[in-house]
């Protein structure tokens, strides 16, 4: 008999396609109307909700050995170093892409997302730019890594890896990863109107999909879902490096 992953008032429930759809629609959604709220508002507190949402989902679903099979295991610790290494490195890449087709435009999804820093100061010392590099930074590197890869790279990807195997399912979750991150760039509010940047959108959207793959590739590498979440925190280190040091 098939163990059941889930806690006995969820018990009725088992990875698969629909359920995995499900997930995207219940988080994805609302996520993404947020996140194109807080653009037009410049409040992107409540961004940090959902993320915490996907933090405590698995707990709130999932037994030890439901978390055990999303990923939630003892990591393999040189794969973690390098998935760090390698998350930083591919920001650089869409920072120099984005500056090369786009340079200081917000066309460029560095510059259009700087924005969301809009409760910094005007003019930054050097000090005070260090000082709101390591809170920006922190905050990036725990809250949306944990709580997206927990989600996207545990849960979906179990759900759909159950149904589909784990190539499709590779693609399913980072499909929907990219796509979501549409709200955070692509479809853009400037100067009191909406806008889409097709080709900027586009290329954004594909460096995503590709940086998920990495993602899921680390998980497999370091045995642990937590060679997917350091991946993601470096990448999002660089990006807030990046915006701090070369945009702002």
């Amino acid at each position: 008999m098939e163990e059941n992953y889930f806690r006995s008032l969820f018990s009725r429930l088992e990875f698969g396609w629909q359920l995995g759809l499900v997930l995207i629609l219940l988080w994805g959604i609302p996520r993404f109307l947020i996140v194109m709220g807080a653009n037009m508002s410049g409040n992107y507190q409540y961004v940090s909700i959902i993320f915490l949402t996907m933090i405590i989902l698995p707990f709130l679903l999932l037994r030890s050995s439901g978390r055990k099979k999303i990923g939630l295991t003892k990591p393999i610790i040189i794969a973690i170093i390098i998935a760090l290494i390698s998350g930083i490195i591919f920001c650089m890449v869409m920072y120099l892409t984005a500056s090369r087709l786009f340079e200081g435009t917000t066309k460029n999804w560095f510059v259009y997302i700087s924005r969301s820093f809009s409760n910094l100061p005007k003019d930054l010392s050097y000090s005070d730019r260090t000082i709101f590099f390591i809170i920006y930074a922190v905050i990036s590197m725990t809250f949306s890594p944990i709580g997206e890869e927990f989600f996207y790279r545990g849960l979906v990807h179990e759900c759909f890896s159950k149904s589909w195997g784990n190539r499709w399912a590779s693609i399913a979750d980072s499909s929907a990863f990219s796509l979501t991150h549409l709200a955070h760039f692509g479809i853009v509010y400037i100067d009191g109107t909406w806008q889409l940047y097709f080709i900027p959108a586009l290329l954004w959207v594909l460096f995503l999909f590709t940086l998920s793959l990495l993602f899921y590739w680390f998980r497999k590498k370091s045995s642990s879902i937590w060679g997917a979440v350091i991946a993601h925190a470096g990448y999002n280190l660089a990006m807030t490096y990046m915006i701090f040091y070369y945009v702002l």
